[in-house]
């Protein structure tokens, strides 16, 4: 990673190591962001960054409006910024990697006070301006990501951001205490671009989702809605959470209940939440380690994609020290203080929002009524006849390009060699030539599955290399990866290409992999602990899709 910086010194960023990313750093010189950005730099391409970071703030605006200037004159000291680091940017996309940008903080004085935000003269109101148009941007730029140290200094407050004495004796652009603040949130996207956040919130309940205990106080006697300012808390924290589930989160209950009462209580008038939020959903007296378990098996995915809120310390500490990989944050004993833990750990950190993921809770909501149907079935081959599966799978296109990408970086278990790309390695992917590249699409009468398969494969000497070869766990025993592998086939005939070499890296998580190519009929041609190499002659190969009819 690159870091360039104007105002502090940023030398390590320790909290990437909890999410489990090693870095190696190379930082600019004091105050040389921009030519280091726009002229030819050497040291940087040989350190061929993944991410380049550009530490920025109100203190790198040299021109701000003066109180004569006209409006004209401030549209031009406006673009004249904007078109800096928009040179900056595209300056930077030679190093094909991830940019993050700060925005700007709002200074901290201000000459023309409460006008200072309204008046085109004001900085405050100069600085909203540019901070729109770095939004713009990074909705129009692929792999550009704007840090929001305008929502960071407020929400620490100006004073405790900026230490006047600091700037003056060392250029220090922000206070000692923010540094770990910043670090952090840097850290935060950084998660996101690797696709190191969590997929899946798991709520206790009494105390948790409503105040009271169900089975003692009674479906009347919880608190929820705004009768009372303890209810109004609960009620917040569900807004909180039926705002995470409406952009992809998917919820589960874990809680020591009844079922019919643990129920119940999302039948009251003022709930937020209801019952058919939760994809997963356990209320019984069994040990909570063991649920949590249960329900990563049940929604299939992996135990580190779990978020865990209990309001009874004890069982936190009994989760987080039996299922480790569970995240289980200290949220204490008030309802009050659950949103804050939760969004300022920033377990569900994005950067950027896909139809996939809106639709994320229906895909898996879809699954389980497939699950359910399938023991109304004599044979397992009769049921995959009866889902009336189409798949589309077709060439990479710059339309579902960004899904492809968030995709390699999110599966683990159904993924061969766990390589990763950026957006910026993908689009090379995309416009190469040299590479096969196709996605898979899955519908059935449940509903679509979205995008959840990829196959890339290099041709180097007449000979089809498996790069990567994933499938999301949600379409497992589908027959979808015959159908992949089918049309791989078929594109690497129509190059007269008659060898294909896969490959199989072990990780931590893909041992369900682990003789996938055996299935598919490849010879092992080298095999060691943890990697093996496979080979498929496929002059004579026969389609082995037989319930998929592909599109």
């Amino acid at each position: 990673m690159y870091f360039s910086q104007d105002g502090f010194c940023l030398k390590e960023l320790g909290f990437l190591l909890n999410l489990g990313i090693e870095t190696e750093f190379y930082e600019s010189e004091f105050n040389k962001y921009y030519e280091d950005s726009v002229f030819d730099n050497e040291i940087l391409k040989k350190f061929a960054p993944d991410i380049i970071y550009i530490h920025t703030t109100n203190l790198n605006i040299l021109e701000y409006p003066n109180f004569n200037d006209d409006a004209n004159i401030i549209e031009n000291k406006l673009a004249s910024l904007y078109n800096k680091f928009k040179n900056i940017w595209d300056s930077l996309a030679k190093y094909e990697c991830s940019i993050i940008q700060n925005n700007f903080d709002l200074p901290f004085n201000r000459s023309l006070g409460n006008l200072d935000f309204y008046d085109i003269h004001g900085k405050t109101n100069f600085i909203n301006k540019i901070n729109l148009e770095f939004a713009k941007a990074a909705n129009e730029i692929k792999n550009l990501y704007i840090n929001d140290i305008n929502y960071l200094s407020a929400s620490m407050g100006l004073i405790n951001w900026f230490d006047k004495s600091l700037w003056h004796t060392s250029k220090y652009a922000i206070s000692y205490n923010a540094i770990p603040h910043l670090a952090q949130n840097i850290s935060k996207i950084i998660g996101a671009v690797f696709g190191k956040t969590k997929k899946c919130l798991v709520l206790d309940l009494d105390n948790t989702c409503w105040g009271g205990v169900i089975g003692d106080d009674g479906l009347s006697g919880i608190s929820i809605g705004s009768e009372t300012a303890i209810s109004e808390t609960y009620t917040q924290f569900q807004k909180y959470v039926k705002e995470l589930k409406d952009r992809g989160i998917i919820l589960s209950v874990c809680s020591k209940n009844d079922f019919k009462n643990a129920k119940e209580g999302f039948e009251h008038p003022d709930t937020i939440l209801k019952f058919d939020d939760f994809t997963s959903f356990k209320a019984n007296w069994e040990p909570k380690h063991h649920n949590i378990v249960e329900i990563a098996k049940e929604i299939n995915i992996g135990i580190d994609s779990l978020v865990f809120i209990d309001d009874n310390p004890v069982e936190r500490e009994i989760v987080s020290s039996q299922v480790k990989s569970v995240s289980v944050p200290n949220v204490g004993n008030n309802v009050i203080d659950f949103i804050d833990y939760i969004d300022k750990e920033a377990y569900f950190e994005i950067i950027s929002l896909s139809n996939d993921d809106i639709n994320r809770n229906k895909y898996y909501e879809d699954n389980k009524k497939r699950v359910e149907e399938e023991s109304n079935f004599k044979s397992y081959d009769d049921f995959l006849i009866s889902l009336n599966m189409s798949a589309e799978i077709n060439d990479f296109n710059t339309i579902y390009l960004e899904r492809i990408t968030q995709l390699t970086n999110k599966t683990n278990q159904f993924n061969l060699t766990t390589k990763r790309y950026t957006s910026a390695e993908m689009e090379e992917v995309l416009l190469n030539d040299s590479f096969i590249k196709i996605y898979g699409k899955l519908t059935d009468k449940f509903g679509d599955n979205g995008l959840i398969a990829i196959s890339i494969a290099s041709i180097i000497d007449n000979i089809a290399h498996i790069d990567l070869w994933l499938m999301s766990c949600r379409v497992l025993k589908r027959d979808m990866e015959f159908a992949m592998l089918d049309e791989l086939i078929k594109r690497c005939k129509e190059r007269n290409i008659n060898e294909i070499r896969g490959y199989y890296y072990k990780s931590n998580k893909n041992g369900m992999v682990e003789d996938l190519y055996s299935k598919f009929g490849f010879e092992l041609v080298k095999k060691d602990e943890d990697n093996s190499i496979w080979k498929l002659d496929i002059s004579n190969y026969e389609n082995k899709n037989k319930f998929i009819k592909v599109n």
